[in-house]
């Protein structure tokens, strides 16, 4: 699945990306509201992590998502 598919399905898909990124709270995934940028900030940002391994987390939830 492409990101514009996930991005114009953001309100399903959310969820799958709570369950992915626990320390996501709604508000933030409302924030981030199918922004791919947005997301791997909030990911970089909570989890600690570089920003190359954020872009990885991403693109393998793109991958991987069945919406």
């Amino acid at each position: 699945m492409n990101w514009d598919q996930i991005q114009g399905k953001w309100k399903q898909v959310k969820g799958q990306a709570q369950q992915k990124w626990g320390k996501l709270s709604e508000d933030d995934l409302d924030v981030i509201d199918g922004k791919r940028e947005e997301l791997v900030g909030k990911v970089q940002e909570q989890y600690g992590v570089a920003k190359e391994e954020a872009e990885k987390q991403v693109s393998e939830f793109e991958s991987s998502c069945s919406c």
